[in-house]
This record gives structure tokens, C-alpha cells and sequence, in this order.
């Protein structure tokens, strides 16, 4: 039967693609109010997708924000259960000069002799989220139900730190609960290098601005007689940073766990270039906090990072004044055991003890943040996911970690009291986030595969 399952999945793989372009025409960014039609749109569409699946039940969870979509398959409660998850927001599209094709207009493209298609969110999170929702209609046809019961819970607000999901989480436990929750998020490390992700860095961001002045002033008349806010802020950004690129920030350091010989020996062992890495994003030499190696530093170090900074003229040519105020935007990844309001107020702390005389601090801090999360070594719905990797890819899966955020993993946690296993067919450099994302073709395809396999070795070698 699994045979017939795969084989549906094959045959089938050319309308799945045009599903998937039909999705990622939907403009559903998250953050923009001015998207919030789009991304009710998108939440249909799942929803809509869902049904057409053959999951009997499927419900819009709506919340003070975007809808989650529900979904749940339950052929017989002796069978193990699985909790999907995935979301189907994306990031905005800026600069949008930089794409090659429009972010909406899915376009597929031969790059390097494999086939892609380039749009924005089709890697991060809408191909890899169809996924499991095609693997359930194959089994349904092939089968009449699937061979696990299967629930769905599919956000609209990942790209936006998954801000009401905990509240759709609580109101809803009874009906999510499971045996473990496997994400369809959550990047595999590199193409052509089956990995598993054991964690995912935490998150905390805020923004800050600066005021020197009511208004704009001529730079003539009043320049050499006050503190230009964008010199102020140039300061106190420059003070975040030691020389070296270690987080100057009083504390910051405090309570984070040092990685085991052990474990820095695993990480070492990993194929990895650093001539190649950089060549491949375009910069010339490496830099960040000294002791570590690259991949200590993405995958096990927290980090502060200045997502944006603005002020003052920036339009063609030059206009003489000194601005009124200077903005910027920060982000910090964060480790075990790192807590993120503990690290917010370390971070305003620091900015208001350094900020310059003669401009004044404003700063709006995000009110959600999320822990880092790690996935025990020897949970059986890792183990699953090795066995399948082994067999769909022939060699042994490199386990990795992720230095990005998933702020799920911990409600989930702490929630539900399930564990996470990552599960996403998209590769780390699909360039999600930043121009030109795309999602190759034979990782969806791969994908398909695999969560069939996945499904099956559940209910059968589980």
C-alpha cells in the first residue's frame, strides 16, 4: 500500500506544482496591515485545501489577529497521533528592486541545472506546509484514511513571533492533543545533505529611537551647536559591540550554557568550508565572537543584530539638515538558558545608561519573545525521522541545529507537553527572508516522499 501511496505522489506531482504557484501568488504578509486581506485570503485557501484532502473536520480558529486553521483526521484512536504544523504567513518582499522576477508571480526556473520555483514564502513555509496536507489526500485515496491520526494547526503569524497562537493553543488543548507535534518548518541545513535539526536558537527584538531636536533643522545655521541624533545613535549602536564582536551588553553572557567537548567535537566532525560559505553569501571574511568556529557561532552563541537603522535624507541627492530623530530595529538569537524578557531589559538597560547626552531614548520593545528550544536526543519521533532519511537518502543524516527561531516548539512544550520534531524539506539557502526566495523542485518531491515513509514507519515500526 505504501508503494501505491508513492507512486500516487508521483504521478501526481504536476498538479501539486500548480497548486503550489497557486499559493504563492497569494501576498499573505503577516506584519503589513495593509496584506490582512491577502492573509485571511491564504487562510482559505488552507482551509479549502484541507477539505479537498479529505480531513473531515476543518475549522478557521480566529484570533485577534490572523486565523489559524484547524484540521483533524482521527480514523481510530488505537493509532498514534501527529499534530502538523506549519504556517502559511510570509515576510515582506523589501527591497523589492533586488528580485529578478515579481515575489507574487511564481516563476520556475533551471539554476545550476535543477529546476526551482522563485516566490516569496514558497520555501519558508508554503511548500514545504503542502506538503503533509498532499501526503493525507494520497493516503486517503490510495487507502479510503491515513495510517496515523492526523491533526493540523497552520498559522498565519510565524513571521510575526507567532503572537496569538499560545492563546489558540490553551483554548484548544483537549482538541491538539497528540503524541508529538511534527513541523513542516524548520529548514533542513544544506541541499544534498539529509539533516535533522535537534534545536532552534530563541528570539527577543525591539526597536529604539532617538530625538535630538522638535523638527528638521538647516545644518548650516544650527550644525556645531547640537548632537545630530544620527551621530548619537551611530554611538550608541557602535557601543552594543565590543571590537572583537562579543555583545557588550552588561549580563547578556551570564546564563549561557558552553557547549561539552563532546559537543564541539560533533559540530567540528561536520563538513564545512568557510572559503566556501562566505563566497557563497558574497562577503569577504568571516567575523563574530572569537573562540568559536562559524557553525559555533550560528548555531550555539547568541547574537545581537542590528536589523534596521534610518534617519534623516536618503533620497537622491543631498539635503543639508540635521534630522529630528534616528530609528533603529535589533534582534538578538538566544541559547539555553537564556531568558527573553530577562535579555530585553539587560538590552534597555544598556541603551539607556549609554545613550548620548542631549538627544532622548524612546524604546518599544516587542512584547513577545521566544526560548530556545531542543528536541531530546532520543525521542522516538526523531529516531523515525532518522530511520526515514537514511532510507530516502542512502547515507546516515547529519545532525545539525538551527540558528533561527521557531517560537512554537516551546508552547507546544509547555503547553501540550509535546516535543517537536522538524521536519521541512526547504534548504537553508533558499533565501528565504531576503530577495529572490526560492524552493528547489526535487526537495518538494523529496518531501512528499518522505513524510509518506514518515506516516508509515509511524504505524507500523513506531
Amino acid at each position: 500500500m505504501l508503494a501505491k501511496v508513492l507512486k500516487h505522489l508521483q504521478d501526481h506531482f504536476g498538479a501539486y506544482l500548480a497548486e503550489l504557484v497557486e499559493f504563492a501568488r497569494i501576498p499573505s504578509v503577516s506584519t503589513d496591515p495593509a496584506y490582512a486581506a491577502e492573509v485571511a485570503k491564504a487562510a482559505r485557501w488552507v482551509a479549502a485545501r484541507l477539505r479537498l484532502a479529505g480531513i473531515p473536520k476543518v475549522e478557521l480558529l480566529e484570533t485577534p489577529g490572523h486565523p489559524v486553521v484547524y484540521g483533524a483526521w482521527e480514523p481510530d484512536p488505537r493509532l498514534p497521533t501527529l499534530l502538523i504544523y506549519g504556517h502559511y504567513d510570509v515576510q515582506p518582499t523589501d527591497p523589492h528592486e533586488q528580485w529578478h522576477s515579481p515575489p507574487f508571480a511564481p516563476e520556475i526556473r533551471e539554476v545550476n541545472g535543477e529546476l526551482r520555483i522563485y516566490a516569496r514564502g514558497v520555501s519558508d513555509d508554503k511548500g514545504p506546509m503542502l506538503i503533509p496536507l498532499l501526503v493525507a489526500e494520497a493516503f486517503g485515496r490510495v487507502m479510503g484514511v491515513p495510517p496515523v491520526n492526523l491533526k493540523f494547526l497552520l498559522e498565519g503569524e510565524e513571521e510575526v513571533g507567532s503572537q496569538h497562537l499560545e492563546r489558540v493553543v490553551l483554548a484548544h488543548r483537549q482538541r491538539l492533543e497528540a503524541d508529538f507535534v511534527l513541523s513542516a518548518d524548520g529548514a533542513m541545513w544544506r541541499p544534498r545533505i539529509a539533516s535533522l535539526n535537534l534545536s532552534a536558537r530563541g528570539l527577543v527584538s525591539l526597536e529604539f529611537g532617538l530625538t535630538g531636536p522638535a523638527k528638521d533643522l538647516h545644518s548650516g545655521r544650527h550644525g556645531g551647536a547640537i548632537l545630530n541624533p544620527l551621530v548619537a545613535m551611530a554611538r550608541l549602536v557602535a557601543s552594543l559591540h565590543d571590537g572583537e564582536g562579543r555583545v557588550a551588553v552588561e549580563g547578556f553572557y551570564d546564563r549561557v550554557r558552553e557547549l561539552s567537548p563532546a559537543e564541539r567535537a560533533a559540530i567540528q566532525s561536520i563538513p564545512w568550508d568557510d572559503a566556501a560559505y562566505l563566497a557563497e553569501i558574497g562577503v569577504p571574511s568571516a567575523y563574530g565572537e572569537p573562540g568559536y568556529s562559524t557553525l559555533e557561532r550560528q548555531w550555539t552563541r547568541p547574537t545581537l543584530e542590528l536589523n534596521g537603522m534610518w534617519g534623516g535624507y536618503t533620497g537622491p541627492g543631498g539635503k543639508t539638515v540635521i534630522p529630528s530623530q534616528a530609528q533603529a530595529k535589533l534582534s538578538c538569537r538566544l541559547v539555553p538558558d537564556q531568558e527573553p524578557e530577562e535579555i530585553r531589559r539587560l538590552l534597555i538597560r544598556h541603551l539607556e545608561r549609554h545613550c548620548p547626552p542631549g538627544v532622548r531614548l524612546e524604546v518599544r520593545a516587542e512584547a513577545h519573545g521566544a526560548r530556545p528550544y531542543a528536541v531530546p536526543g532520543d525521542h522516538s519521533g526523531l529516531q523515525i525521522a532518522r530511520a526515514v532519511l537514511r532510507e530516502t537518502d542512502g547515507r546516515e543524516p547529519l545532525e545539525a541545529r538551527m540558528g533561527g527561531t521557531l517560537p512554537i516548539a516551546n508552547i507546544f512544550r509547555e503547553r501540550l507537553g509535546l516535543e517537536t520534531v522538524f521536519f521541512s524539506f526547504s534548504t537553508g539557502d533558499e533565501d528565504f527572508h531576503a530577495p529572490n526566495e526560492f524552493f528547489r523542485l526535487e526537495r518538494f518531491r523529496a518531501g512528499l516522499e518522505a513524510w509518506a515513509r514518515y506516516w508509515w514507519s509511524l504505524a507500523y515500526n513506531g
